[in-house]
């Protein structure tokens, strides 16, 4: 677990854009066993998520097709959320920071770690904006 101070900002670059946070399992079952579409960012402390998933979240959500629901989790914090999270996720190990869209419950795109990294915040916000356009 972090201090809060230090995650806060983190949370906040997140939130200011409208996604909500969600704090415990039944919030994340609730979030993406919906119809419709669910945007997950799996947010983080590394440096990765800073320089590269946060900005590309954002750029995503605020340009063309949109999920229903846009959400996160904060690997580090709450550990019930972000398990719960990452069983969605499966069969893809679990990474921080990662981002997945769910389709009426099921996964059908996820963005790793691996990918993110080394990798500009534009690329990674095609990326999604693509996703969004076929599945939102």
């Amino acid at each position: 677990m972090y201090p809060e101070y230090l995650v806060a900002p983190m949370r906040t670059d997140l939130t200011s854009v409208g996604f909500e946070e969600l704090k415990n399992a039944d919030e994340v079952k609730q979030a993406i066993e919906t119809e419709g579409t669910t945007f997950v960012v799996v947010n983080s402390v590394c440096g990765c998520a800073a320089a590269n998933a946060r900005p590309a979240a954002k750029i995503a959500v605020q340009e063309g097709k949109k999920p229903n629901k846009i959400v996160t989790v904060f690997a580090g914090m709450e550990k019930e959320a972000v398990d719960a999270a990452r069983n969605y996720m499966l069969p893809y190990p679990p990474s921080s920071p990662s981002m997945a869209l769910f389709k009426d419950g099921k996964l059908v795109h996820i963005i790793e770690r691996h990918q993110i990294e080394g990798r500009p915040a534009q690329m990674i916000a095609d990326n999604l904006i693509g996703a969004f356009e076929q599945y939102c």
